[in-house]
């Protein structure tokens, strides 16, 4: 970033300018791309074109070729994934392959290929004396082979079973001829294997069937010797004998139960009722009776006679007692029947108490049995599995010697491998693209010429202008009179010192209300002085300016306007407000207190946050800030590091220190700082005496910002400092 005293040698990009000599050399650009591109026409039809031509396998997943088996139960497992397919690559592009295909297309002599293998007659004298190694003819068939590789391209297309055999020659019959012969030495080559697999596998399998069948001889045999020793017999279902009578008999006794259960219910309600002489011919066991119905219609019966007679004739008739006698009787007839009954339902139960005594013993001896059956069985499952196991084995084994003998007797060997698009002789080459490249040779040419153009004109200044682009000066704020006097700002009895020095840096000061400057009958307000200064600054190539302004605020207003002159000059300039009542930022940003130097010393604020545009002008603010001084000022060791990053991105920057002393300023005045005196009325004792102290702190004499004509500091010593004009 230029310096202030640098901004009137400025310069600017002149666009217009830029492009007119683009336009001014257009002949020559055109001119020179064009022969430029007529160069790169000529090279590349001297160029030996080159053709190349392609070859495509599908790796098929035909019925898998036999695998030894690595355990008992074998495991084949013909798996073709990218891993594999990779290997397939690999293979194809093997030295062994290689070399078979230079054999039989007698590629050696290829002068193509051929080219730069016979040594030199220097090589072969260096030979001949010792000096080189032999040029022999191993070394010539390696570099054949290699010429070969340079030329090959083997890939498998993705996510697929596709592999692409590319060959490039000088010959487009030879960049055909190449990618088919290695396709078909590698088809032959895999049904070679195959043949050696299905030798293999019938030769290994013979002995291994010879032993399985006996083994699964062995393993029959012990199933049934088994079978036959433990008396295991087999009933429906393929069921131990023991176990289906047991699951039959656990059947018939839960039915006896039943039965026994519900006899044992009827008589006790039969009992029940004669007992208690209640009627039993409704009870259901005793109507089940045939007799007990007829004897119930009868009942029924002279009842209804009883009924039919009482209406006509007394009770005491000898009908009606003859019925009545008869009815007496049936009632008794009716239950000795029933008691009858009640008999046979007792014996009923009992039978079953019976049967089911007997069932219960059958049963404990069937348990025993299907216990021990089913411990046996368990043993006959196990051989059972084993044979069934070397059963299955010894099928497998057998059919795969039958498919091994009829491939190997028929002749029936195909790959697992197809061709399924051969290369022809290709018709264009595809190096070198005449047409095409030398179309990309007139925009390179063109392009590079262009920009040759536009950089010569850079750096030659035909292309720069000075930066005049001065903005119209604002108009000056002018400071309205007052009549009473200027207000001396005291510093407070309390300093905030450096984390590493007990240098006071600047007193906190009282901030009063902002008081323009006033002029006496003596003195004519007069911007020149600021104008002056700013020239001063410019012309001075000054990155920083340090303004004490011992009659505090009042007196900063003369800073700002400095500011605000320089900005309008086209400086980029910010201003840093230390003066510690913060009522420059309030003047320069309409009131208001935004974050500032407090809040970036106390890293609570960044760069972006701090920095403020003047409402007024193109000038830039730090304010003071709305963190505690007294604790930003414990990060007062950062202070110089802020200030060398604000100077790398601007032309000035000005720090107004207020009523600083000297020790204080010491840790803001740098080698490449201004010192700049803001006062307004120098004839002031308490103005002379700061500025006094100044001095006497070893600066050197600062300028002198006033707003009079005449204006100037007469110290002590007799030494008087005027103003810049």
């Amino acid at each position: 970033m230029p310096r202030a005293g640098s901004v009137d040698s400025d310069v600017d990009i002149d666009i217009g300018a830029l492009f007119a000599s683009l336009w001014q050399n257009r002949v020559r650009v055109l001119l020179g791309a064009i022969l430029l591109t007529l160069l790169a026409f000529l090279i590349l039809s001297f160029i030996s074109p080159k053709y190349r031509a392609e070859t495509r396998i599908l790796i098929e997943t035909r019925e898998s070729v036999f695998t030894r088996p690595t355990g008992d139960q074998g495991d084949d497992r013909p798996v073709l994934d990218q891993e594999g397919i990779k290997s397939q690559v690999e293979l194809i592009g093997s030295s062994d392959l290689l070399k078979r295909v230079i054999a039989k297309l007698d590629l050696a002599n290829n002068a193509e290929l051929a080219a730069g293998a016979e040594p030199s007659a220097i090589k072969r004298l260096l030979a001949g004396i010792g000096l080189a190694a032999d040029p022999d003819a191993t070394a010539r068939d390696d570099y054949i082979l290699q010429a070969v590789r340079d030329r090959l391209l083997v890939y498998s297309v993705q996510n697929s079973r596709v592999i692409v055999i590319q060959f490039s020659s000088k010959d487009p019959a030879l960049s055909a001829t190449v990618p088919n012969a290695i396709a078909d030495e590698y088809v032959s080559t895999q049904q070679a294997s195959k043949s050696q697999s299905n030798a293999d596998a019938t030769g290994w399998l013979e002995p291994e069937i010879a032993d399985l069948s006996k083994r699964v001889k062995d393993a029959e045999a012990k199933v049934a010797a088994y079978r036959s020793s433990s008396d295991l017999l087999i009933g429906q279902n393929n069921a131990v004998l023991a176990t289906q009578q047991l699951s039959e008999l656990s059947s018939e006794l839960s039915r006896v139960r039943a039965n026994k259960a519900a006899s044992e219910a009827n008589a006790a309600s039969v009992r029940t009722a004669l007992a208690k002489g209640a009627p039993v011919e409704t009870l259901p066991s005793v109507m089940a009776s045939p007799l007990i119905q007829r004897l119930r219609e009868r009942q029924v019966q002279l009842n209804n006679d009883i009924a039919d007679l009482s209406a006509s004739l007394l009770s005491g008739h000898p009908r009606i007692k003859a019925l009545r006698s008869q009815l007496a009787d049936l009632n008794q007839q009716i239950r000795l029947e029933a008691r009858k009954v009640l008999t046979g339902l007792e014996s009923e139960a009992e039978t079953a108490r019976l049967r089911e005594t007997e069932l219960n013993r059958s049963l404990n001896g069937l348990k025993a049995q299907s216990s021990k059956a089913g411990e046996e069985e368990v043993e006959l499952r196990a051989l059972e599995r084993e044979a069934t196991a070397q059963r299955q084995l010894l099928e497998s084994y057998l059919t795969r010697y039958r498919e091994a003998s009829s491939r190997t007797d028929r002749g029936y060997l195909p790959a697992d491998v197809r061709i399924f698009s051969r290369a022809d002789k290709p018709i264009e080459p595809y190096f070198p693209k005449v047409l095409p490249m030398t179309a990309a040779a007139f925009v390179a040419s063109l392009l590079i010429l262009s920009i040759g153009t536009l950089l010569s004109a850079l750096f030659s200044g035909r292309a720069l202008r000075p930066a005049h682009a001065v903005r119209a000066k604002a108009a000056p704020v002018e400071a309205k009179v007052v009549a009473s006097k200027p207000v001396v700002l005291a510093p407070v009895a309390e300093t905030i010192t450096t984390p590493h020095k007990d240098e006071p840096l600047a007193p906190a000061v009282a901030a009063p209300v902002f008081t323009p400057p006033a002029e006496s009958k003596e003195h004519t307000t007069d911007h020149s002085g600021i104008s002056a200064v700013a020239d001063r600054l410019m012309a001075s190539g000054a990155a920083r300016a340090v303004i004490v302004s011992p009659e505090g605020d009042e007196a900063s207003a003369l800073t700002i306007l400095l500011v605000r002159e320089l900005a309008d000059r086209g400086v980029r300039v910010v201003l840093l407000d230390m003066t510690g009542s913060g009522q420059m930022g309030r003047s320069m940003l309409d009131g208001q207190d935004h974050a500032g130097m407090t809040d970036l010393l106390a890293s609570e604020q960044p760069f972006s946050e701090v920095i403020h545009a003047d409402h007024y002008s193109q000038a830039e603010i730090i304010p003071l800030g709305t963190h505690d001084p007294a604790k930003a000022m414990q990060s007062i060791g950062r202070l110089p590091m802020i200030l060398n990053a604000l100077q790398s991105a601007y032309d000035l920057v000005v720090v107004d220190s207020g009523p600083a002393t000297a020790d204080e300023l010491k840790h803001i005045v740098d080698d490449g700082s201004e010192l700049v005196m803001s006062l307004i009325n120098p004839d002031d004792a308490d103005v002379k005496a700061i500025s006094m102290a100044i001095f006497d702190g070893g600066f050197i004499k600062p300028e002198l910002l006033t707003p009079f004509k005449d204006g100037a500091l007469e110290l002590d010593d007799g030494a008087i400092i005027r103003a810049t004009l």
